[in-house]
């Protein structure tokens, strides 16, 4: 079953620049700016999830209903 990979990607991606800002930040004594730009990585790919998850679903639903 062939898979666009992109978007695992892309979720590493922001993962390894959020880990870099949020230790840039957590050096510079910035903790409070380290923790939030962690929680907005965070959330982003958690849209980015829920988003390939309501895919998912469609997919499955279209399938087992015979849609197209």
């Amino acid at each position: 079953m062939p898979y666009n990979v992109d978007a695992i990607f892309q979720i590493a991606g922001i993962g390894i620049v959020v880990a870099m800002m949020h230790t840039v930040l957590k050096q510079m004594g910035k903790e409070e700016y380290a923790q939030w730009v962690t929680l907005i990585g965070f959330i982003v790919v958690l849209f980015m999830v829920v988003v390939l998850v309501q895919d998912l679903f469609q997919t499955i639903k279209n399938v087992f209903l015979f849609r197209s």
